[in-house]
């Protein structure tokens, strides 16, 4: 029997845990865990999860996260740093909590989703207490990508490691925060590989400052609304809050938090009736996007956050996406990435039309030779195919074609509410499987419940449970 090889991959590693966490817990043990999820739920893992992180591991204080990108772990960690350094602010020193991290770029050895090998000891390894400590490949990497500067600790000999590693330390003192570059001559963040939006703190034209509160909720909860757009990178409120009072350029927020795109809106209260107006600007040129006022009453305020943060999340998602279509068209075709042929592909297929149905099929094939796991990618593919099946005389190699790639996609878009969604739909169709189906739409709509493309699969719902 040929023996199995491990699979091996090079990824950054970040490993964080609770500083005095005995200490803690000894002084009080259901306070110190309700507030280590409350940090984990309101700030840790949205921002683990806009910054494309992967949590593999947790353990009582702790936890190991993979990043694609070096840069991405980096500014995650910076911002989660700054993060508990503001919620820290009021609370007296010894219920404080600060956590140690440390990141390493270096080969894993992968096993059933964990991951092991010198590249997750060093990064566990090379922890000090509040700080951000990264290995000589992570500061490499990052090299001038991000407004931060490195100190030299030198080497440092770490357990179970042959050679010393060559620690830095991310300072704090002469850093602005990753979401304010104070000096415009430093060097921008670069954009994500995916479209990116920050939402601005909404003015308060009522001259109340009661409603300034309001204000502030109705952003958060457009960040959180827009956060579950898993295609889109959605800055986190830390770093779009600095930005709170001030008069803004948004060519200059693009800049220095390296977003494509700006939301920014006003609050407007008269007796019982508040009026809201929101602006989609595209950052690079200035252009407006999509504007609108939402009016309400002032009865159930939570009520209200929760409508106008879903109605903006529902314009903006397909205004974004025509934007993000705009913008592939234009490239050039040598410089296409995935990402780009996926957009490129998109307005063929959806049309019907067997022929469209191959233009996209092309398109997104490339895509996938690109990237293997583009989960979204497969199951527009498969969509494709089974266009291709119905229309195209029924022939069995198509029908299969659209089923291989229907299933890739659902086994690799655990987490993207289209890929499911649309895969679902083809299994039902093409491989009558319906069980696969219904369990596919329950999870595209747990993830957006809001998704058009999703409604539009959904209204055979009833006929693929048998009843």
């Amino acid at each position: 029997m040929a023996e199995e090889r491990v699979e091996r991959r090079l990824a950054a590693i970040l490993c964080a845990d609770v500083v005095g966490y005995s200490r803690l817990m000894g002084t009080d043990e259901e306070k110190t865990l309700a507030v280590l999820k409350g940090h984990r739920r309101e700030l840790i893992d949205p921002l683990i999860d806009q910054h494309r992180g992967r949590i593999f591991k947790t353990t009582g204080d702790g936890m190991l996260i993979e990043f694609a990108s070096v840069v991405d772990a980096v500014r995650c960690a910076v911002v989660v740093q700054q993060g508990m350094e503001d919620r820290n602010a009021n609370l007296p020193e010894s219920e404080r909590i600060r956590y140690r991290v440390g990141i390493n770029l270096g080969d894993v050895m992968v096993d059933e989703g964990d991951m092991f090998g010198d590249g997750v000891n060093v990064a566990a390894r090379i922890e000090a207490p509040g700080e951000i400590c990264v290995s000589a490949s992570v500061r490499e990497q990052v090299g001038e990508k991000l407004p931060i500067r490195f100190a030299d600790l030198g080497e440092h000999g770490v357990k179970n490691i042959a050679r010393p590693v060559r620690v830095y330390r991310v300072e704090k003192g002469g850093a602005p925060p990753i979401g304010l570059v104070v000096d415009t001559t430093k060097v921008p963040l670069p954009l994500p590989d995916k479209p990116s939006i920050a939402v601005l703190p909404f003015q308060n034209m009522s001259g109340d400052p009661d409603q300034e509160y309001f204000a502030d909720g109705m952003v958060e909860e457009i960040i959180t609304a827009l956060s579950r757009v898993r295609w889109l990178f959605v800055i986190a409120r830390y770093s779009s809050f600095t930005y709170k009072g001030q008069a803004v350029d948004v060519k200059k927020v693009s800049r220095e938090l390296g977003v494509r795109y700006v939301l920014e809106g006003s609050v407007r209260k008269g007796g019982n009736r508040i009026r809201i107006t929101a602006q989609l600007i595209d950052a690079a040129t200035g252009a407006h996007l999509w504007a609108d006022r939402f009016d309400g009453l002032l009865e159930d305020v939570f009520e209200l956050q929760d409508n106008v943060a879903s109605s903006i999340t529902g314009v903006i998602e397909p205004t974004l996406r025509q934007a993000e279509i705009e913008r592939a068209r234009r490239k050039r075709p040598d410089s296409l990435d995935a990402y780009d042929l996926y957009l490129r592909a998109l307005p063929h297929a959806f049309t019907a039309m067997p022929e469209d149905a191959d233009k996209a099929a092309a398109l997104l094939i490339k895509a996938v030779e690109l990237e293997p796991d583009y989960a979204v990618a497969h199951a527009i593919i498969a969509f494709c195919h089974e266009q291709r099946y119905l229309r195209g005389g029924m022939q069995e190699e198509t029908r299969l074609a659209a089923l291989h790639h229907a299933r890739l996609a659902i086994a690799g878009g655990g987490d993207d509410a289209a890929a499911l969604a649309t895969a679902g739909f083809v299994i039902a169709v093409c491989g009558r499987d319906y069980q696969t189906a219904v369990t596919a739409f329950d999870r595209s709509f747990a993830l957006s419940s809001s998704l058009a493309l999703a409604l539009e699969f959904q209204f055979d719902r009833a006929r693929l449970e048998g009843r």
